[in-house]
């Protein structure tokens, strides 16, 4: 039995001796922690006491409760996918993502108008209440369950001036770089990654554990002007995935001499 000698609540106190626990390798990465009656025995504390203890290590992500089995210490370790962030283009001129065959629908993709709000529009440089058209994909990695959200947005006036995209505004996003090059708009990108916990809509779909953040990737194409015409979101658990970018080197602008 140990020993509770600590200030402090005494479910923290137990919460504290699991955790180290943890943490020294005694309680091994994707392990069954011992049942309840037997933490209650170890550490001499009421059921209530250990069921509060459990609690707080879940919400701190070290545990996951799987109903009907039990508690496990969170596995650690690499997320199990990578996803490459890079843009490439075929001889015929055509868009290809990395990773883009590898993502499987999960059911119809869902097309709607929407509004910009003040995040999307500060992205889009539109004001706020601004009309788009919205397009909402669930994705999943067939080969490791991985789960993403992805979420493209194009403001009304883009989709007037490229009549096409009025029409299917729910193409993959690769298939809108096309349409828009094929308007006559050369693109640019710019690609922005946050960090945040999850809404209670995004814990379902992408089936996160307690605790577990998601990762927020925002993504503008501009076209020469620099003015946005597509927002692109992907939302994925960042315990499941890791993002990848290639970097060059951009030539340094000559510098002005006065004369």
């Amino acid at each position: 039995m140990s020993e509770i000698q600590r200030p402090g609540a005494l479910y923290q106190q137990v919460a504290a001796a699991i955790r180290e626990a943890i943490l020294s390798g005694e309680f091994a990465p994707d392990s069954l922690l011992p049942s309840e009656a037997q933490l209650m025995t170890r550490y001499d504390v009421s059921r209530p006491t250990v069921r509060n203890a459990i609690a707080a290590l879940r919400a701190e992500g070290l545990i996951d409760v799987r109903h009907g089995k039990g508690s496990f210490v969170r596995a650690g370790g690499q997320p199990v996918l990578t996803i490459e962030r890079r843009i490439s283009r075929t001889t015929e001129g055509k868009f290809v993502m990395p990773n883009g065959d590898i993502w499987q629908e999960t059911e119809e993709p869902s097309t709607y108008r929407t509004r910009t709000t003040k995040d999307t529009g500060r992205l889009l440089q539109l004001d706020t209440e601004e009309a788009l058209f919205g397009c909402d994909r669930l994705l999943v990695d067939p080969s490791t369950g991985t789960r993403s959200m992805h979420r493209t947005l194009i403001p009304f006036e883009v989709a007037e001036a490229v009549p096409l995209l009025g029409k299917e505004p729910c193409k993959p996003a690769a298939a809108i770089y096309w349409v828009l090059t094929q308007a006559g708009h050369k693109l640019t990108w710019a690609e922005t990654v946050g960090a945040r916990m999850p809404l209670p809509d995004e814990r379902t779909a992408l089936r996160l554990p307690d605790a577990t953040p998601v990762l927020h990737v925002t993504r503008v194409a501009h076209d020469a002007d620099d003015r946005p015409l597509l927002l692109e979101e992907l939302r994925f658990g960042a315990d499941r995935a890791a993002l990848a970018y290639r970097i060059t080197a951009d030539k340094q602008p000559a510098r002005r001499t006065r004369t």
